[in-house]
């Protein structure tokens, strides 16, 4: 069997279709009097770059920006970016809180917020925080030089959270037990 219908012509193949759609558009673009390649916006561009040689040229032996770069270095660049620094540094003061104020303390007292560069810290008992209380310029100072300045500006250390006496639905108010818990 044979392309040919009735011994007319050959069939038109969807390529030849396509080509003499685009030699009669040509045509009627340049009967109204617009330059072929014009589009709705204006020239048609190609999307190769003629013209930008730092795309196809080599890095050379100097840093670049397409070189690759230390993970620390974009994290840190993200971070500036995105505006995290601040809950970064307050991490690095939880995370390091050991080797900030050493072991002897951070088994005693651990961190537990820190608001608008206030740190509150919560200490195991009461002669710890009172302890806490007389070394604070010197954990702020070690706070400053791990982190930096302004991270902390001052720090609440509080005792240990005191038991409650309050048992069941109802309660007859007075002075509580005498015994003090922080």
């Amino acid at each position: 069997m044979t392309d040919q219908a009735d011994g007319d012509q050959p069939a038109v193949t969807g390529y030849e279709m396509a080509r003499k759609a685009l030699e009669e558009a040509r045509a009627a673009a340049k009967a109204a009097g617009k330059p072929v390649g014009m589009g709705r916006n204006g020239p048609v561009r190609s999307t190769r770059r003629r013209g930008d040689r730092s795309r196809r040229s080599w890095s050379g032996a100097g840093p670049d920006s397409r070189d690759p770069q230390p993970l620390g270095r974009l994290t840190g660049r993200i971070a500036r970016e995105r505006g995290w620094g601040e809950k970064i540094t307050e991490g690095t003061v939880f995370g390091m809180w050991e080797s900030i104020v050493g072991p002897d303390i951070a088994a005693h007292a651990q961190p537990t917020t820190l608001d608008e560069r206030v740190l509150h810290v919560r200490a195991e008992s009461t002669a710890w925080a009172t302890q806490l209380r007389y070394m604070q310029a010197q954990i702020l100072a070690k706070i400053a030089a791990a982190v930096g300045d302004g991270v902390v500006v001052s720090m609440r250390i509080v005792g240990p959270k005191a038991p409650s006496w309050r048992f069941g639905p109802r309660h007859v108010s007075g002075r509580g037990p005498r015994d003090t818990y922080g």
